[in-house]
């Protein structure tokens, strides 16, 4: 693949911003590239959220039959900076220029979110909001069936702040339909 067009940059998205209604909430211009694997990486739930709940991270494992899908956004590098702000980047999470699988075999550069070493909890589970909006974002992508399953096995747990499951609720009701000022909830 050609590189990122003027003004442009590329992220991979493996947790809720595999939702194009999160990722256009945080990054209007975002358009996907291409379905990728990232490999020697497993999907952990361990990030402390802002609300306590574990959040995704693609940890790297070096193990070679570890494996996160994801997908590669294009998007300006105006949202990148907004994006950035959302992600919590120096803070929640680290970023890291990263060789990814495209889905037609050729590899592809893109920025990478990964959590802080500081901000990993192996305990915590997402909440089941949460959760459904990184399956509902794979299958919306087109992601493998079986990592799909896999994620969708994950244990959860329930949320007790009404506002944020209505929220979620809504962003999922949505899916790509998501307004420009829709921001969703807190990571």
């Amino acid at each position: 693949m050609k590189a990122a067009g003027p003004g442009k940059v590329r992220v991979l998205a493996y947790g809720s911003n595999l939702l194009a209604a999160c990722m256009r909430g945080r990054a209007p211009s975002a358009v996907v590239l291409s379905a990728a694997r990232l490999p020697r990486h497993a999907l952990r739930f361990h990030k402390i959220g802002r609300d306590g709940s574990g959040k995704a991270d693609a940890f790297f494992t070096g193990r070679g039959d570890d494996v996160v899908w994801g997908v590669v956004y294009e998007l300006s590098r105006q949202d990148k900076t907004a994006l950035d702000l959302a992600e919590g980047l120096g803070r929640d999470y680290f970023e890291h220029r990263v060789s990814v699988i495209a889905g037609d075999g050729k590899p592809l550069v893109a920025s990478l979110y990964t959590a802080s070493p500081m901000m990993i909890d192996g305990r915590l589970e997402p909440f089941s909001w949460y959760k459904e909006m990184v399956v509902s974002g794979a299958r919306q992508q087109g992601l493998p069936a079986e990592y799909v399953v896999s994620v969708e096995s994950r244990p959860d747990r329930a949320d007790g702040d009404a506002a944020r499951v209505q929220e979620a609720s809504r962003l999922l009701a949505v899916q790509c339909a998501a307004p420009r000022s829709d921001r969703g909830p807190a990571q």
